[in-house]
């Protein structure tokens, strides 16, 4: 089992930034694919960023490339997502989850664990 606490979350101005940290319990944190996904209200939750078990490759949805930057920490058993110049469609309900997998995982379905989320609001 692996449990996931997501942090970070705030109100900021447009072009701020926020860090988001995503705490994983277990121990197969070390060799699981983590992506980062987002929810708006009456939106459908969508895919935002995914990393490798090891941090050497990622992937972005296009609306976010160049702003944010996915990355982890296998000794604290940690994922982030560094997001800056923040816009208000960035606004969401963010989550992070993991699925017990070496290569880059982007499907939602394919996510075995998530978070309970974190608040993202960006106001112009």
């Amino acid at each position: 089992q692996v449990q996931l606490v997501e942090s970070g979350g705030g109100l900021v101005q447009a072009g701020g930034s926020l860090r988001l940290s995503c705490a994983a319990s277990g121990r197969t944190f070390g060799r699981s694919a983590m992506g980062w996904f987002r929810q708006a209200p009456g939106k459908e939750r969508e895919f935002v960023a995914a990393i490798n078990w090891n941090g050497g490759r990622t992937y972005y949805v296009d609306s976010v490339k160049g702003r944010f930057t996915v990355s982890r920490d296998n000794v604290k058993n940690t994922v982030y997502l560094q997001m800056n110049s923040l816009k208000p469609e960035d606004t969401a309900v963010y989550y992070c989850a993991a699925k017990t997998d070496y290569g880059l995982v982007f499907n939602i379905r394919e996510y075995d664990y998530w978070g309970q989320g974190t608040q993202v609001t960006v106001s112009s």
